[in-house]
């Protein structure tokens, strides 16, 4: 008899190479749970737009970076918007989904976010530093990003590229989201060791910090993750707001910590198939 559960189309690719993560072990994890609600189904990325289509919805997860596989994406996306495929993470996020662009966006809106510059007249506008962080606008899993000192600054080509001043943070925490739905925090104490990551209890200030990105960033359906640094004052920054396939550190949340964001995603799933 054929299954009355919906079906759902995982996109992982299990094999990427993440540094100091393991994007296998997470999607087997998380896709075993879904499977006590809904059918699914685990596929590369490369293949999800061939296969979406006898789908009731997609979930992109630990996916890769998009610009190792771009023209596949983008045709993949293009097409669930013209096929109204329900996707989760919808496709109209406004942060990484879309490039770096948004931090220059925040940036002039007065967000507290990492000064960020994208164009050789508004060097002036960062504050002095010692070095400099160039990282592509299109950049992910810190691809591409380099530090140069001050003085070269002037010779720089800002051709697809985005400049911040390196701030020497006290550490760097991370606040994770199911839809608006603020769900478990974790910090790594050590700001060089990015994925050492330890549970982090926020305080109120910390989350209205990290909830006016979920809400300025405006997705109804999907997981987002805040990133953020405790700046020398004492402030957070935001370093980064992913919003397309955000790693998501389950392994390092307590076991109930863990079963309430898979059941907080499992009901967003049904709320996106209900829409």
């Amino acid at each position: 008899m054929p299954s009355a559960q919906p079906r759902v189309l995982y996109v992982t690719d299990l094999a990427y190479p993440a540094r100091g993560r393991r994007y296998c072990d997470e999607d087997i994890f998380l896709s075993s749970r879904l499977r006590e609600d809904f059918d699914v189904a685990l596929c590369h990325p490369l293949d999800a737009a061939a296969l979406m289509d006898v789908f009731d919805a997609v979930v992109v997860r630990n996916s890769g970076p998009v610009l190792h596989y771009q023209a596949a994406y983008d045709d993949f996306a293009r097409r669930a918007a013209e096929g109204g495929v329900r996707v989760y993470n919808q496709l109209t996020g406004k942060a990484d989904m879309a490039g770096k662009q948004y931090l220059l966006d925040l940036t002039a809106a007065g967000h507290p976010v990492i000064p960020t510059v994208g164009r050789p007249e508004d060097t002036g506008l960062l504050p002095a530093a010692d070095e400099y962080v160039v990282k592509p606008k299109l950049g992910a899993d810190s691809i591409g990003l380099r530090f140069v000192p001050r003085e070269e600054l002037a010779d720089l080509s800002y051709d697809g590229v985005l400049v911040q001043p390196r701030i020497r943070f006290r550490y760097e925490v991370s606040f994770y989201f199911v839809d608006d739905a603020f769900q478990y925090a974790l910090h790594a104490p050590d700001p060089g060791r990015r994925w050492e990551l330890v549970p982090y209890e926020p305080t109120a200030e910390d989350l209205v910090f990290a909830q006016r990105f979920v809400e300025w960033n405006g997705i109804e359906h999907g997981i987002q993750r805040v990133d953020a640094c405790r700046a020398p004052g004492g402030e957070l920054l935001l370093v980064e707001l992913e919003d397309l396939n955000p790693y998501l550190s389950l392994d390092l949340v307590a076991p109930e910590t863990r079963d309430a964001f898979v059941a907080a995603f499992k009901a967003a799933l049904h709320r996106l198939l209900e829409s």
